[in-house]
């Protein structure tokens, strides 16, 4: 992976562990000559709550706005009367009170929310949000930079508190224009030029590397690369990794044996065909994103070529261990990723490049002998 001037890059061990509730203490029984409002008439409010639980108006207050000075009895008292009422503050109403002005809000920009990676990757950032009292709100971008622009403008225009993003350029000025507004930014998958803010991604280069080295040991050596746009930050990473392992393998790439640009699903059927089409064919392709590598497995299936042409995919995906023969993938972990982002956003001190490693999971289609494995075994 390409390094980040300015910004030190920690190796990630293990998962982050959410910090604990903001408002701790067991509560107790509300006053019992206090009466209850009818909630069918109006919506309660603090006053409300201070009657039922016997306290002042200035009590209630605290508690809701998280502020010291609240024995934990009397905090569960006020907890207590709220939920017995079903009061709900008003969030905007508590951000303009708080002295730090914080909204307990995130604002969320990911390509596509309905794509496994980022789906999963927004679970792990919601689990930590969700612990800390913080709402997420959410986008695609679809790599649409006016469509994140516009987004990112939304989100700090409601005051978020902090924005994680999958920035669709390296060069993102709105981000820096968030920053400079005072909102945190934390960036996942992908680095911002020049942007002073932490940002967790996965080791591509490595996690590539490793799933083209675990083809050549199978005796491949014809290795065809199905990847997107090399615009993209991760696809530049995951293209670099395949160079790297053929090289060092005394391999030189043969760029009749690249396709870079399976953006969506025709497209990397298209190029994948083309791959298995040329009169020299690839005994196995690397395929650098979950949907090509689907694709590639519809592709292998309709040939009848799943148990001849090797397979390894770069992201896990859903029934990959249910297919016939398996999937062998480099699997990310798009929830801890997520959990991670999460939590920086949460500190004001961090900082830093932090990196997720990846994982090899053989499961059968990475492990189809390729033609010099197969002529050893016969003494050739």
């Amino acid at each position: 992976m390409g390094s980040l001037p300015g910004l030190p890059v920690e190796s990630v061990e293990g998962p982050p562990t959410p910090g604990p509730s903001s408002l701790p203490g067991s509560p107790s029984p509300p006053a019992p000559h206090a009466q209850v409002p009818s909630p069918s008439r109006r919506r309660p409010t603090l006053r409300d709550v201070a009657a039922v639980a016997g306290v002042s108006f200035k009590t209630v207050s605290r508690v809701v706005n998280g502020e010291p000075g609240v024995s934990p009895g009397v905090a569960g008292r006020v907890r207590e009367a709220a939920d017995q009422l079903g009061f709900r503050p008003n969030a905007a109403a508590t951000a303009l009170r708080r002295a730090d002005g914080r909204t307990a809000t995130f604002g969320v920009l990911l390509e596509d929310s309905g794509n496994p990676f980022f789906a999963s990757l927004l679970r792990g950032i919601e689990d930590v949000a969700r612990e800390r009292g913080v709402a997420v709100f959410s986008s695609s971008t679809d790599l649409d930079l006016d469509r994140e622009r516009d987004m990112a403008s939304a989100f700090t225009a409601r005051q978020v508190d902090a924005l994680i993003a999958a920035p669709t350029e390296s060069s993102a000025e709105h981000l820096h224009r968030a920053l400079a507004q005072g909102a945190r930014v934390v960036l996942v998958d992908r680095p911002v030029d020049g942007l002073d803010a932490p940002v967790v991604l996965v080791d591509n280069v490595s996690g590539a590397r490793t799933g083209v080295e675990h083809l050549l040991a199978q005796g491949h050596r014809r290795i065809g690369y199905v990847g997107r746009d090399p615009s993209i930050y991760t696809s530049r990473g995951r293209y670099a990794g395949y160079v790297e392992a053929l090289t060092a393998a005394g391999i030189v790439v043969d760029p009749a044996l690249v396709r870079r640009e399976g953006a969506t699903r025709s497209s990397a059927r298209a190029q994948v065909e083309e791959l298995l089409d040329l009169a020299d064919p690839p005994t196995a392709l690397f395929t650098a994103q979950d949907l090509i590598t689907m694709t590639a497995v519809s592709v292998l299936q309709h040939r009848g070529l799943s148990d001849r042409v090797a397979l390894v995919g770069f992201d896990d995906f859903e029934l990959a261990d249910l297919l016939q023969p398996g999937i062998t993938v480099v699997a990310q972990d798009p929830r801890r990723i997520g959990a991670l982002a999460a939590t920086l956003a949460l500190d004001p001190a961090g900082s830093g490049v932090h990196l997720v490693p990846t994982q090899l999971i053989a499961r059968g289609s990475g492990e189809i002998p390729g033609p010099s494995l197969i002529a050893g075994a016969r003494g050739d």
